[in-house]
């Protein structure tokens, strides 16, 4: 059997294939790419969770025993198998495979940048931080929640995208999108799931702190932009439930929250002038 490197190499071009074949689907408005694209978005979520399980396997073999969710390369894999697993839940409940071409992208992007040589795929022994029960339940917590929110995030574009459209979609790949209406209500049903996992991930990533730091917060930068995403979903769900918004309203926030999941992961990770205790994460 390859190890679990190997394969979630393999698994970014099936995820890219899957990508392809919804795109075809929904372009050339045939049912078999799209059929095909289900079939390898399904082989590709099964590769992705068996490489994960893989990882985990050979981190106690190296004699470190820990779920594989402590840097950028091993959470970047679960937010892919996340993204595939709540997509597929949808396509299957709703029927709506035009969805697969944002969610099997986003699935790609997030593995393919884990595969390049400049992240750190190799299994390491954690960092005194990160040997806590608390790893598991607040990694997956989050990033069920961020996985949620990038699939929101592309119905959101889908919505933008059909309503500037007007009458004018009466052909062609726009009319082929779900109607206004189902897309809006899958926006909120989204992000309403990953503000769920979110809040959360918060609650547990601050009996962790406490645990690890001596406080349950403490303005590190992570935590600091974790509440402005959390503050940017609560506000859509406010002015959903409270004010009625619906349509463009709520696709605008849903992206501007969206965008600032991936500069809390990402822009507090990566930009070289801001530091904090999550510099490893």
């Amino acid at each position: 059997m390859p190890n679990s490197a190997t394969l979630l190499s393999i698994v970014t071009f099936i995820y890219g294939l899957a990508f392809v074949c919804y795109l075809a689907a929904w372009i050339f408005k045939k049912s078999l790419p799209g059929r095909l694209g289900t079939c390898v978005m399904i082989a590709a979520a099964a590769g992705n969770a068996l490489g994960f399980g893989l990882r985990w396997a050979e981190s106690y073999q190296m004699g470190y025993g820990y779920a594989p969710l402590s840097n950028i390369y091993e959470s970047l894999v679960f937010f892919s198998l996340a993204v595939a697993g709540i997509y597929l839940f949808v396509e299957f409940k709703y029927k709506v495979r035009t969805i697969g071409v944002f969610a099997s992208l986003f699935a790609f992007l997030a593995i393919a940048y884990a595969s390049l040589p400049s992240v750190d795929s190799q299994i390491q022994p954690l960092v005194p931080a990160l040997q806590s029960n608390w790893l598991i339940a607040h990694v997956i917590t989050c990033f069920l929640g961020y996985a949620a929110f990038a699939i929101a995030c592309g119905i959101s574009i889908m919505y933008l995208i059909k309503s500037a459209a007007g009458s004018k979609q009466a052909s062609g790949p726009i009319a082929r999108m779900p109607d206004l209406e189902t897309l809006d209500d899958l926006t909120h049903q989204m992000i309403t799931f990953g503000f769920l996992f979110l809040s959360i991930g918060i609650i547990t990533g601050a009996i962790w702190a406490e645990q690890a730091w001596g406080r349950y917060w403490g303005w590190d930068p992570k935590e600091t932009w974790s509440l402005i995403t959390w503050l940017i979903y609560a506000t859509l769900l406010h002015a959903r439930l409270m004010r009625g918004w619906t349509g463009r309203r709520i696709a605008c926030l849903s992206c501007v929250g969206f965008a600032a999941v991936l500069f809390t992961y990402f822009g507090v990770n990566l930009l070289p002038w801001i530091t904090g205790l999550h510099s490893y994460m």
